[in-house]
C-alpha cells in the first residue's frame, strides 16, 4: 500500500494495489487531516471510479466529515467548486491519463491547493498505515448532499472567451470528462463551431485510451480537423486536466510552443506579468516571454510543485510539457477547457492560421520527452556528469546540463519506473549527434536499459 503514495497524488492497479479497503481508510484519515471539515468529491469514469468514491465518502463521513458529492465530473470542475463553494478540501478519484485499470485519488486543501509528496501526503500514508480497516474515531457520520456546478463552471470559462470571430474547432474529447462539458460550453459561445467526437464518457477508452499525448491518439483528430476544416485542434485526457493542440493542417504542437504563445497573447493585456514553464521546455519559451516584457521563471515538473510556485510568484499562467496549463484566473489550477478559450482568443486577435504563429517559435530542435526504463539513476548521473563535466549543471529536478548551443535534462519519473529525458539544440543534425553521445553513457553505465516506444 506504501508504493501508491506518490508525490503529486495517490494512484495504483486496481483492485491489487488500491481498493475500496485502502480508499476508505484515505477517506477518514483525510477527514482527520481537514478536522472534519466538508469537502468536494468527484470522480471520472473509470471502472472502478464509483466504488473507489462510494469507500471513500463513506470512510470521510464515518470518520465525521461532511461530503458534497458532485458525482461523474472533470477535474477542473472539481477544482472550480472547490474554490467557489468554499470547501475545505476536494477529493478526485481519477487516475488522469493512465490506462483504465489504473485508478487514484487526488487530495486538495482549500483553494484546491494540492497534497503532495512535500505536504500532505507523508502525513496522510502514516495515518492510513496506522488505521485498522473500519476504524473510525467518531460515531455519528457525517452529512452527506449531492451538488452540481457545472453551468455556473461554464459560463465562467464562456466570459473568458472576448470578442471571438467566427471560427471552426476540432474536439476529441476522448470519451473522457471534457465529452459532457463540451455541447454546453459552446452553447454560451455561438458564434463558434465545434467539431466534436468522443464526447460520451465511456470506462473502456475504446477510441485510443485517455493520453492524448501518445502519436496514435490524434490520428483521428488530425482527419476532422482537415476533413472540416477547422482552425484548430485540441484532445483532451481522461479527467480534462491536460490537452494537446494541433493547427489547421492537422500537426500536433508541442506544449511547450503553446505555453509561449499563450503568454504572448496574455502579455498584450498584462505587461510585465511573470510566468511559469517547466525546465523541460524549450529555450524558445522563456526567451518569448523575455523579449515581450515579461518574468519568465523556470520551475519543476509536477502540478503540486507548479500551483504552489504560482502562487509563491502570483504568476499569470504556467505551462507544462505535458499539456497542463494554469491560470491565476482558475485559482493557480490546470484546466484543459479554459486554455482552449484562450486559443479562441489567441486566434481571435491575430487572425492568422495557427500554423504561421507557431512557425517563428520552432526555432530550436527537440526529442521530446523519451522514457527509458533503468533502475540505475544514481550511477547514470555520475557517469553524465562525468563526461560532459564543463557543462552548466543544476538539480532543480533531476539533472540539467547546458551548454550555449544545447542542454539537457534527465529526471527519474514520480509515477513510473523509468528516468525521462529531454535534450534540445540548434539543428536536427546537433540534436541528434548530442542525444547519441548521452544515450551512450546512459548504455555503457546500464547495458540493460531500454528506451521506451512513445
Amino acid at each position: 500500500m506504501t508504493g501508491i503514495f506518490k508525490a503529486y497524488d495517490v494512484r495504483g492497479a486496481y483492485p491489487v494495489e488500491l481498493d475500496e479497503t485502502v480508499a476508505e481508510k484515505i477517506g477518514a484519515a483525510f477527514a482527520c487531516l481537514l478536522d472534519r471539515g466538508e469537502i468536494a468529491v468527484g470522480r471520472d469514469c473509470r471502472p472502478s471510479s464509483p466504488a473507489l468514491a462510494a469507500a471513500f465518502i463513506r470512510g470521510y463521513t464515518g470518520a465525521g466529515g461532511a461530503v458534497t458529492d458532485f458525482g461523474m465530473t472533470s477535474s477542473p470542475l472539481l477544482y472550480y467548486a472547490t474554490i467557489k463553494g468554499k470547501f475545505h478540501g476536494s477529493a478526485m478519484v481519477t487516475a488522469s491519463h493512465l490506462p483504465p485499470a489504473t485508478n487514484g485519488i487526488k487530495l486538495s486543501r482549500e483553494h484546491a491547493i494540492p497534497l503532495s509528496g512535500n505536504e500532505g501526503l507523508p502525513v496522510l500514508q502514516r495515518m492510513v498505515g496506522e488505521m485498522h480497516e473500519g476504524a473510525h474515531p467518531v460515531q455519528s457520520p457525517g452529512p452527506y448532499r449531492t451538488g452540481d456546478m457545472r453551468d455556473e463552471y461554464l459560463a465562467m470559462v464562456a466570459r473568458s472567451v472576448n470578442n471571438p470571430r467566427p471560427l471552426r474547432i476540432a474536439i476529441d474529447a476522448g470519451d473522457g470528462m471534457a465529452g459532457p462539458e463540451i455541447p454546453r460550453l459552446f452553447s454560451f459561445l455561438p458564434i463558434l463551431v465545434p467539431l466534436a467526437i468522443n464526447l460520451q464518457p465511456d470506462e473502456r477508452f475504446p477510441h485510443h485510451g485517455p493520453n492524448p499525448f501518445l502519436s496514435s491518439a490524434t490520428d483521428d483528430l488530425t482527419t476532422l480537423v482537415r476533413d472540416g476544416k477547422a482552425d484548430f485542434g485540441v484532445a483532451f485526457d481522461g479527467d480534462a486536466d491536460r490537452c494537446i493542440f494541433v493547427d489547421e493542417k492537422g500537426e500536433r504542437i508541442p506544449a511547450d510552443l503553446v505555453t509561449a504563445l499563450i503568454a504572448e497573447a496574455f502579455l498584450v493585456h498584462s505587461p510585465g506579468a511573470t510566468f511559469l514553464y517547466d525546465l523541460r521546455s524549450s529555450r524558445v519559451v522563456a526567451e518569448t516571454i523575455t523579449r515581450l516584457g515579461g518574468r519568465a521563471v523556470r520551475c519543476r515538473v509536477g502540478h503540486a510543485f507548479i500551483k504552489e510556485q504560482m502562487r509563491q510568484e502570483n504568476a499569470l499562467f504556467a505551462g507544462e510539457l505535458s499539456g497542463h496549463y494554469y491560470f491565476r484566473e482558475t485559482g493557480f489550477c490546470d484546466n484543459g477547457i479554459f486554455v482552449m478559450a484562450q486559443m479562441v482568443n489567441l486566434l481571435s486577435i491575430k487572425d492568422q492560421p495557427l500554423s504561421q504563429l507557431i512557425a517563428p517559435l520552432k526555432k530550436y530542435s527537440s526529442t521530446g520527452e523519451i522514457n527509458i526504463r533503468t533502475d540505475r539513476w544514481e550511477a547514470i548521473t555520475a557517469a553524465l556528469r562525468a563526461v560532459f563535466r564543463d557543462a552548466g549543471t543544476d538539480v532543480l529536478d533531476g539533472l540539467t546540463m547546458e551548454y550555449p548551443s544545447w542542454w539537457f535534462n534527465l529526471r527519474p519519473s514520480n509515477t513510473e519506473p523509468v528516468v525521462r529525458l529531454n535534450l534540445e539544440a540548434g539543428t536536427k543534425t546537433a540534436r541528434d549527434e548530442r542525444l547519441n553521445a548521452v544515450l551512450e553513457v546512459i548504455r555503457d553505465t546500464d547495458p540493460s536499459m531500454e528506451i521506451e516506444p512513445g
